[in-house]
């Protein structure tokens, strides 16, 4: 071979340190050659596992690691040294990384040794993934600190992953992902800028990494990616004054979308996925570094180890059995994709210099959300009339049954309930085999660098050894800094090219007429999900249908959206919950609507719900449960009218 592949990555973790250690080292013995940690929602947003929170969420989309115990059982038998690490970790990523590097010291290990990635994106989890905490300067100097302690002790380590991934995710078109990321990069290096010599800026500069999406459009995927590593080269070269060449380079790691995996024949998502690939594999010169595919079944709920498999051979296939990295890049002087390319970097300008002229990514942070609902919504329409193909969704519908299905119906991960009373015990046994007075010096000890701007980091790490938890570190950090809402972007309503349109906004004024009032829906985002794509599309096109809309954004306990219930007098609830915590959220939702005497009220809820789960959430009270397949808004309006309509009869 000519090239040596790419890091073959699979997002892992699940349950538990234990059971996640064991999914490691299996996938590793499969030929995977690097680590990719998924931590569960409690985890990312700075809870231990036994908060109020946390409920239902413990080890559903990724491993709970609540202290240094934890770390320490997820990366048993595995060598640090020896390993590139990426962790997908944003507002808890300074403590995650302490607990690493508090790990790797405890294994007598060098620490400038280390490989690997933190995320730390905030930015994009302001804009699309929910699983911020602090407000966005704050969450900037967090960033510039890893960034900083990285530089001068963990040089391999790379401390920043700007992540176009979920900008994709939430519906940017190919020049707002670019632009969006390409404006927090500055950003970020903006303000680390102001912490290091001139000398040492360029190695900072170097060790930017970004994360990105590639979608089914592969070839001007391809010309997006050629895109950013020219714009990225510019950017070095000419703010920031880089002129090593090797610092300029344009590294990325990549999953391939997981937007556009369907519900409805799924066999369909391994050649989905595997154009996605070639996206980020065809040409050398913007070829990832890192990739880690979806499973094919990640549109119904957690993948199996086998999906993974699968998934990891695709990779393996490409890289070691065809011609690929034998050859140089094969879409240099290609005039289309030139001209492709040139119209991507001129839209992606003209973006970047709008959101420099309002002060940056945080004052953008507003019309950066707005733009994502819209290209989102405009994406959505555009499959709702047929524009756009989704192959066993809108076209081609008629199936035979699934070969890939299993007898019982269970294609998907099934995490034991138990695993949170598991996962609470050993975290109450945690507390009290430690040294809690020295816990107690620790945690002021953070608080008092958090309020003086001095370095997080090595208070952290010191933290993290003496046995505090991440919900004791995320609860100092929000005393200093507070906890930061961000916009929702459904503020504005917009027109839609939409046939059916007109019947709904007649039969919702009908309704209305008989209500003496507009019919006013509450939509909430209960539990720690931060996946508020569906929600804020609902929310437009029920305000464009004629409904009043409460809306409060993410991560509301079931307790607070009764109340709001209760105080705005609505006639509908409908929730989304896309992290596999439903049962547990809706049977202490429907317990207080009983308690408040408001069971009259018809409440739907929508997300990934195993439909093995419809029976139990039904007798629950649930009015209608909708998943991914179900992608016509205007029914999903209209039926919400008519369970009003029904209820006011």
């Amino acid at each position: 071979m000519n090239s040596k592949p790419w890091i073959f990555r699979t997002y892992a973790g699940h349950s538990s340190a234990e059971a996640s250690n064991k999914l490691f080292k299996d996938n590793l013995g499969k030929g995977q050659t690097g680590l990719s940690v998924a931590f569960d929602l409690p985890t990312q947003t700075g809870y231990d596992s036994d908060h109020q929170l946390a409920r239902g969420e413990v080890g559903k989309v990724g491993v709970p690691i609540n202290h240094l115990g934890d770390m320490r059982m997820l990366f048993k038998d595995i060598p640090l040294d020896k390993m590139n690490t990426s962790m997908t970790i944003n507002a808890t990523a300074p403590w995650l990384l302490a607990l690493y590097v508090a790990l790797a010291e405890e294994q007598k290990l060098n620490v400038n040794v280390l490989q690997g990635t933190v995320q730390n994106d905030i930015i994009k989890e302001y804009l699309s993934r929910g699983t911020y905490i602090f407000p966005p300067e704050d969450s900037l100097n967090l960033i510039a600190d890893v960034t900083e302690y990285c530089y001068k002790y963990i040089p391999k380590w790379n401390p920043i992953n700007i992540c176009s991934y979920h900008l994709q995710e939430a519906g940017a078109t190919i020049e707002e992902e670019v632009a969006f990321a390409i404006s927090t990069a500055t950003a970020v290096l903006d303000k680390i800028r102001l912490r290091v010599s001139d000398e040492e800026f360029p190695f900072i500069v170097g060790r930017v990494s970004f994360f990105v999406n590639a979608g089914i459009k592969f070839i001007s995927e391809i010309c997006k990616m050629r895109a950013f590593v020219e714009l990225w080269n510019e950017i070095c070269l000419a703010k920031y004054g880089v002129k090593e060449e090797k610092f300029r380079r344009f590294r990325y790691g990549v999953q391939v979308n997981s937007l556009g995996l369907t519900e409805q024949q799924p066999e369909n998502n391994v050649y989905r996925i595997l154009l996605e690939l070639l996206a980020v594999t065809l040409s050398k010169n913007a070829r990832a570094r890192a990739i880690q595919l979806p499973a094919w079944n990640e549109a119904m709920g957690l993948p199996r180890p086998w999906d993974q498999q699968w998934s990891l051979r695709m990779q393996q296939v490409l890289a070691y059995e065809t011609d690929l990295l034998d050859y140089e890049d094969i879409f240099d002087q290609n005039p289309v994709i030139d001209q492709k390319v040139r119209e991507i970097i001129e839209q992606v300008k003209l973006k970047t210099e709008k959101i420099e002229k309002m002060g940056g990514t945080v004052p953008a942070l507003d019309y950066m959300k707005r733009a994502l609902v819209s290209s989102n919504s405009n994406r959505l329409s555009s499959i709702e009339n047929g524009n756009t193909t989704v192959v066993g969704v809108n076209k081609f519908t008629t199936t035979e049954e699934s070969g890939l299905s299993s007898g019982d119906g269970n294609n998907v991960q099934v995490v034991d309930k138990e695993i949170e009373k598991i996962q609470i015990s050993s975290l109450l046994e945690w507390r009290e085999e430690r040294n809690n007075e020295l816990v107690q010096r620790s945690i002021d000890q953070l608080k008092d660098a958090a309020r003086k701007k001095i370095n997080i980091m090595p208070v952290s790490i010191e933290a993290a050894k003496v046995g505090v938890t991440t919900g004791e570190w995320a609860d100092a950090m929000r005393e200093v800094f507070g906890e930061f809402r961000a916009p929702t972007g459904v503020t504005v309503s917009k027109s839609l090219d939409s046939e059916s349109l007109p019947t709904l906004q007649k039969k919702v004024k009908e309704v209305s007429k008989k209500l003496k009032r507009n019919i006013k829906l509450l939509i909430g985002k209960p539990g720690l999900d931060g996946h508020s794509n569906g929600a804020e599309q609902i929310a437009m096109r029920a305000k464009e249908a004629g409904f009043d809309v409460v809306y409060q954004g993410i991560r509301l306990t079931p307790n607070q959206i009764v109340n709001s219930a209760l105080e705005e007098a609505v006639h509908i609830i409908g929730l989304s919950i896309l992290s596999g915590s439903h049962l547990e959220i809706l049977e202490d939702l429907t317990s207080l609507l009983k308690t408040k005497k408001m069971t009259k009220i018809p409440v739907i809820v929508g997300g990934i719900i195993p439909e093995k789960d419809f029976e139990k959430i039904r007798s629950m009270g649930i009015k209608k449960i909708y998943t991914p397949k179900n992608y016509d808004l205007n029914k999903i309006i209209l039926e919400m009218s008519e369970f009003v309509e029904q209820n006011a009869a």
